[in-house]
């Protein structure tokens, strides 16, 4: 079916579900991005292609179950989320793991998100996360959603395996976290502990504060300990995502 008028109904709850108004849904845009949903299992709804899909699209085709439309070019490029149209696009179920996911391995690593509101950040600290072996992530309210499509294009592909529960209270998960056998542990400039002489071989909840303000002072009081990287003068901080790398891997060379 071709689909020529941006106001059919299907691209008008496609469009809602790019801009976050469903939030059962997610919108998924770009050969690499939709070849990782197929793989990692996530439920379709439906799928929009070029008119004339390319050769590696149709054969992205041929792995979906779900139903297909075809769009005209000019339909295409209003439902894309980027300045250049990928060529496809499905639009998914969200994962929605239970909580009990986050404690399923040995020693969890946890990651805590307060406050992070850029896309781009969060994606690759889902990414990064993925990469270290962490079990999952609480994304605590006030965060940027972790399955939007610029956060998802930063993730690629991880939010789709990787556990994360979105919108969830930062006080409440440390006491969640507490209750089941971890340290919380929050990072700050202002520590006296080195983020390299903590033991990371302990299951951890890690907490990453606000890209300005970083995190929030209840928090900051609720948590077992502070850590901090050796900075060389006269830098006096980190990009979080860059932080949450270095973090993570002395995490990562800690339990290997």
């Amino acid at each position: 079916m071709l689909i020529t008028s941006s106001s059919n109904e299907r691209i008008k709850h496609a469009r809602r579900v790019r801009e976050g108004r469903e939030r059962d849904l997610i919108f998924i845009e770009g050969e690499r991005l939709v070849a990782e949903c197929i793989s990692s299992g996530l439920p379709l709804q439906a799928c929009f292609t070029a008119a004339a899909p390319s050769a590696s699209q149709l054969a992205l085709l041929e792995r979906i179950s779900c139903p297909v439309f075809q769009l005209s070019e000019s339909v295409l490029e209003s439902l894309s989320d980027t300045t250049s149209t990928q060529g496809i696009i499905v639009i998914a179920e969200r994962p929605w793991p239970a909580l009990d996911a986050l404690f399923a391995r040995p020693a969890p690593l946890i990651l805590g998100l307060d406050r992070i509101q850029d896309p781009g950040n969060l994606g690759t600290l889902v990414r990064t996360a993925e990469s270290a072996g962490a079990s999952g992530i609480f994304s605590f309210a006030g965060s940027a959603d972790a399955f939007s499509p610029k956060t998802l294009r930063s993730s690629m592909g991880s939010a789709f395996r990787l556990p994360i529960l979105p919108d969830v209270s930062g006080l409440g998960t440390i006491e969640t976290c507490r209750s089941r056998g971890l340290k919380t542990v929050v990072a700050t400039g202002e520590a006296d502990l080195l983020h390299y002489d903590y033991d990371w071989r302990q299951p951890t909840l890690l907490i990453l504060g606000n890209e300005g303000r970083g995190a929030s002072a209840e928090i900051m009081a609720a948590c077992d300990a502070r850590v901090r990287i050796p900075l060389h003068s006269p830098v006096e901080s980190l990009n979080v995502a860059a932080a949450g790398a270095a973090i993570l891997f002395e995490a990562v060379r800690q339990r290997r």
